[in-house]
């Protein structure tokens, strides 16, 4: 059997060993399959689909094109994992449910795809996923949960469950998901990796199923912000390059006290209290911020948000023909949308702008805003088995990624556990538009973080 992907090995220190000859993509592809085939692991509740003599035969014209000096971009060669609601030409696209089982194949690529193809990524298999992307906890009826890397009893989180999975156990080099209010970020940080959430427009959503077609946003996990760095500028159609980091020395980081400090787990709490610590004596500025506006934010949304009657939109003539197929908790949440109105929708989008525009004022003299991802450490499985349980911690997860897809913004998750403790992530959140900026300030705090560890 082939030796597995080594342990934390990121996309750039894959790339150097392909370069070097120390390995090939074929070796790389064959380790990924061994991994998910390997009937002790996770790979059958991780991938839904997996590509197995298509990775193979990719993997040999990337190893030929390489010998021929031709090497597009640091993805090339390596394994990649995709979410189950990506279509890929000639396919169904399920995203995670039975109800699609009928539906026409894909007739091309989504652009996400076409543009990882192109830069010689390895399209290792479809993850799974929350069906239809709607929660933040990783739960899948219809196909089975991942279990979380840290403690297989515990949710991966969600929407994209099978992606930090993936990657932590050598299934993949890097995972490609979606977050509507928090799908990248909330699996990422539970799991102990990176994930990225980007502006939204930045990466072209197109052939991709659609939650809310307000908030949806593409973006990868990894195991550092330079591979997810590669992977945006890859999505966006840009270099495949990932920014230098950013000065630490100096940077002005607001900490929200107002909503998304409340009711934090003891272990998240202190981990970023440390976080907090760390980075100022790397030299960054670490300010209280009230942002009392933070906190009319449940009022906006009170009726449900965007999602449920974007969703309903999308899905009524399904959900009539197939209901009965869906996760039941997933039909309720979009059969929701259906109780507003035209006139709350429109008040909903007034009120979503203003909310932008007061926050972006009262957080324009920083670089970024930092926050703990998620108020909590990973939940055991079973914790969600009543639906009062489920509804009360979906919120709870969800409370504070939810409210950068809000504002539009881009937002990075970091690891900042002690080792061998449960994983916690710490958010960096930018305004829209400057995503490159804040995944250089990632990869300086990322190196002052790793810095005070030693």
């Amino acid at each position: 059997m082939p030796a597995p992907i080594p342990a934390r090995a990121t996309v750039a220190a894959l790339a150097a060993a392909l370069a070097a000859g120390r390995t090939s993509s074929r070796e790389l592809v064959e380790a990924a399959l061994a991994r998910i085939a390997d009937p002790a692991g996770e790979g059958k509740r991780c991938f839904l689909k997996v590509y197995a003599e298509d990775a193979r035969a990719a993997a040999d014209a990337q190893d030929r094109l390489r010998q021929a000096g031709y090497v597009t971009s640091p993805l090339a060669g390596l394994p990649v994992s995709i979410k189950d609601l990506f279509d890929v030409a000639g396919e169904r696209t399920l995203a995670g449910s039975k109800a699609l089982d009928d539906a026409p194949p894909a007739q091309c690529d989504a652009p996400v795809v076409a543009r990882l193809r192109a830069a010689g990524a390895i399209l290792i298999g479809r993850t799974n996923m929350t069906e239809f992307a709607f929660s933040g906890v990783g739960i899948n009826p219809h196909h089975g949960t991942p279990g979380n890397p840290y403690d297989r009893k515990r949710i991966p989180g969600g929407s994209s469950s099978g992606a930090p999975v993936s990657v932590i156990d050598g299934m993949a080099a890097l995972a490609i998901g979606t977050d509507t209010g928090g799908s990248v970020r909330i699996p990422a940080a539970f799991c102990g990796i990176v994930g990225f959430k980007p502006t939204q427009r930045r990466i072209p959503r197109d052939g991709a199923t659609p939650l809310s077609t307000t908030l949806d946003s593409v973006g990868p996990l990894g195991l550092s912000v330079a591979c997810c760095a590669v992977a945006d500028a890859v999505m966006a159609g840009e270099p495949p390059l990932a920014p230098p980091p950013a000065e630490i020395a100096g940077l002005r980081l607001g900490v929200p006290r107002t909503l998304v400090l409340d009711d934090l787990d003891a272990e998240v709490a202190a981990a970023f209290e440390r976080a907090c610590a760390s980075l100022s004596r790397a030299g960054a500025r670490i300010v209280a911020l009230p942002l009392a506006e933070l906190a009319d934010y449940a009022a906006i949304n009170a009726k449900g948000g965007f999602s449920p009657p974007e969703a309903y939109a999308w899905h009524a003539e399904l959900l009539a023909r197939r209901g009965n197929d869906y996760d039941p908790r997933v039909r309720q949440r979009i059969e929701r949308g259906r109780a507003m109105s035209a006139a709350e929708y429109v008040t909903l989008c007034r009120q979503r702008a203003d909310f932008i525009a007061r926050v972006e004022a009262r957080t324009a003299e920083f670089d970024a805003l930092a926050m703990p991802t998620l108020p909590l450490v990973a939940p055991e499985i079973a914790a969600f088995e009543r639906d009062e349980d489920f509804w009360r911690l979906n919120g709870r997860i969800l409370r504070n990624t939810a409210i950068i897809n809000f504002l539009d913004g881009c937002a990075l998750t970091l690891p900042i556990q002690e080792p061998g403790r449960a994983p916690v992530g710490l958010m960096l959140a930018g305004r829209r538009g400057e995503d490159r900026r804040l995944l250089a300030l990632g990869r300086a705090v990322e190196a002052a973080l790793e810095s005070g560890r030693r």
